[in-house]
């Protein structure tokens, strides 16, 4: 259809001409409210980012002398972060002598994982990073089933 009649008829009809693909041959337009089309698009991004879930990384950090309550303390707090569907990393930061006897740090680790219970699962296992002992945990996936 030529250019100047598609516009005579989208100006008889009130509406908007609208180029959809410009590198077609010929090119493809359409006759449409342009401005309720907008906010119909605009409207499905929204819900879109809505629905999104943002994940973050928490970190629980404790040094090896740490006391059983101390730790009972840190693993609610990571529990908490876990059940809101964050990932949390554990750290345990070595200082001085403690690097000479690492073993201690990763029973440790263990028993933190072991009382976080069937709320997590390992991500990354205990490795170390320079002075401190990583550990990666997210949220169990069966839990929300």
């Amino acid at each position: 259809m030529d250019y100047n009649q598609a516009l005579d008829m989208a100006y008889d009809k009130k509406l908007d001409l609208v180029l959809m693909s410009p590198n077609a041959k010929p090119p493809v337009t359409r006759i449409m409210d342009y401005g309720k089309f907008k906010y119909d698009q605009e409207k499905k991004e929204k819900e879109n980012r809505k629905k999104q879930k943002n994940i973050q990384l928490k970190e629980t950090r404790f040094s090896l002398n740490i006391e059983d309550n101390d730790l009972q303390t840190k693993a609610n707090q990571s529990k908490k972060f876990l059940n809101n569907g964050d990932k949390v990393k554990v750290s345990i930061r070595f200082r001085g002598r403690e690097l000479g006897r690492k073993e201690p740090g990763y029973e440790l680790m263990e028993k933190f994982k072991q009382m976080l219970g069937d709320s997590c699962k390992l991500t990354k296992s205990p490795k170390m990073e320079g002075r401190s002992l990583v550990m990666f945990l997210e949220p169990n996936d069966e839990k929300g089933e």
